[in-house]
């Protein structure tokens, strides 16, 4: 299985790191979401959008379009897991399912996250071009998801 894991130490509390993930304002500022509906409880929706990129991959088309799955269970202030997540992208066929799974643990004044995303089907190449762009998305993403919180805690 191919995944992405990373842990990050954030000068906020855990609770508003994982707000973070379900908030329509936060996620557009953090994540640069055109639009949002999660609901941070098990059972609830969990779909994000981005604009469509102007660039194309050859492989995957245009980056951007939609992100969704089901929460599956949300624990607040410590973790929470979201399971038959799916990338629309605005051009092509579907990539999934997925997981992404988030678990945040007090160091001191500071929040440890750790965050995977998790899901992989060996017969389609697309999805190892999915995890280059995807990866150094995160990366990107959750620096600045850190001083999104960091300006509003510290």
């Amino acid at each position: 299985m191919r995944e992405f894991a990373h842990s990050l130490l954030i000068n906020a509390p855990p609770a508003a790191v994982l707000d973070a993930f379900f908030d329509p304002e936060a996620l557009s500022e953090w994540w640069e979401v055109s639009r949002s509906v999660c609901v941070p409880r098990p059972f609830g929706s969990y779909a994000v959008e981005w604009e469509p990129t102007a660039w194309r991959d050859d492989l995957l088309g245009r980056l951007g379009g939609a992100f969704h799955g089901t929460v599956v269970d949300f624990a607040p202030g410590r973790e929470f897991f979201i399971a038959d997540l799916y990338w629309h992208p605005p051009d092509g066929e579907p990539i999934g399912p997925m997981a992404l799974e988030a678990r945040c643990r007090l160091q001191g004044e500071s929040t440890i996250l750790h965050l995977r995303q998790s899901g992989y089907d060996e017969t389609n190449e697309r999805w190892e071009r999915y995890y280059d762009f995807m990866s150094n998305g995160w990366l990107l993403a959750l620096t600045t998801l850190k001083s999104y919180l960091e300006e509003r805690w510290t």
